[in-house]
Parts: structure tokens; sequence; C-alpha cells
């Protein structure tokens, strides 16, 4: 295989978003400061747009494992969900509800799962921790699943709200938000993170840094300025 050739330990160019590869370039370091700055704050909707491979999911995943321990996060990757499905989905990626007994809650109601999902958030809110959904290719979630996502935001006690959310999508995730029927919606957006294109020297860059973190040693694959030229 061409990565042992290249003295590679695994591919470079993997579409898994793995944060080991985040790119620290000048858009990507100042959208992770302000997201980690965001839901630090703990308050509204976060929204991240990018164009397609623009490394949003990375640049999450990356936000993700540099939280602190008292954020108990729910990544959902399926935006193609009704109200009650995504209702299920978080509360199985924040381990409320396993496997096994997912299919016992199939004939529970939306309220039933809303209370099921308050009654953690208090518990965990006792142990001074907080809850975090991250959404992914929010572009595609149903507009009927997104203001079921609105009325989430209103789960709090008196003292705060009980669930932070961030939307993950691309640009056109602006356009979304910007229908009048999601008018309530976007009023809650605290913080808007868009992640540039990266330029040709960016580029450059960024091919450099993904060969050197697969490497198992000083890299021994390089690419010309003309083939970075051609990727660009």
């Amino acid at each position: 295989m061409y990565e042992e050739f290249y003295g590679l330990s695994e591919s470079p160019f993997s579409l898994t978003p793995d944060p080991k590869f985040f790119y620290h370039g000048a858009s990507h370091i100042r959208a992770f400061e302000l997201l980690r700055y965001g839901i630090h704050r703990g308050e509204g909707f976060i929204v991240v747009y990018g164009d397609i491979g623009a490394g949003k999911t990375t640049l999450c995943r990356a936000v993700m494992e540099n939280l602190q321990d008292n954020v108990y996060t729910a990544l959902l990757l399926n935006p193609f969900l009704s109200e009650i499905e995504l209702l299920r989905a978080i509360l199985r990626d924040f381990g409320v509800i396993s496997q096994e007994s997912s299919a016992k809650i199939r004939t529970a109601s939306k309220d039933d799962l809303i209370a099921s999902l308050n009654t953690f958030l208090i518990s965990i809110m006792e142990l001074d921790g907080r809850g975090l959904v991250v959404i992914d290719e929010a572009q595609n979630i149903p507009i009927g699943t997104l203001e079921q996502i609105r009325i989430l935001s209103n789960l709090e006690t008196n003292k705060r709200k009980l669930l932070q959310i961030v939307l993950v999508g691309q640009s056109e995730l602006k356009d979304i938000l910007a229908r009048p029927e999601l008018r309530q919606l976007a009023q809650r957006v605290s913080l808007r993170c868009e992640l540039a294109p990266l330029s040709v020297e960016e580029t450059a860059n960024y091919i450099s840094h993904r060969i050197k973190m697969a490497s198992n040693g000083p890299p021994r694959v390089a690419f010309t300025s003309g083939a970075v030229k051609m990727i660009y």
C-alpha cells in the first residue's frame, strides 16, 4: 500500500473527521476560540457555517475534545430526523437510552421524551454539569425539527438554560435560518461562526500538516507548488 511506501502510519487524507488532523489555520483557530468561548458562556444557539470540505466537523470534534469535564455532549451526525426521532437520538447519545432499551421507547410520546431529557439535564446540573448538543449537516434538518430544536432551548431553571445547541452546516444554512417561519430560532442565535476557504498558502500548509500527522517519522513525500495550485 502507498502508506507504507511513503512512511505513513495511516491515510493522511481520510474523509473521517479525526480531530488529530485539525488544521490550525487563521480562520480555523479563530473559529476554534470563538466556539470554545461561546460554549463556555453557555447561552443561546451557536451556528457554524462553511463550504463542503472546509473542516467544520473536524473543528467541532476538536472543540469537543477540549471542553471541560462537566460538559456532557451529544453529537448527532444524521440530520434527517423527525421531531420525535431527534429526541430519541439526543437521549441515546447522552447515554440516557441504551441501544438495548431503544425499542421500549418507540411508543413513548414526545412529551415523555422531553420530560426524560429535562430530568437528565437537571440531574447533571446538580453535579455542576450542563448539556451540549451538536448537530452536523444542519442545513438538512426538516423545518419542523428545527422548530422542535428551538423548543428544546426553552428547557431551563430559574437560574440558567439547561441545554446549549450548536448547529453545524453548509453556507446555505444561513439562508435557511433567515426564513420567516424560523425567525424565533434565528433570534436565539448568540454566536455565528463562518469558516473561510483556505488560501493557496494555507492549502500548502494544510497538506503538509496532514502528511506530518500521518507519518511515522520525517515526511517522505512533498507536494510541489504546481501540484498545490492544481489542488487549490
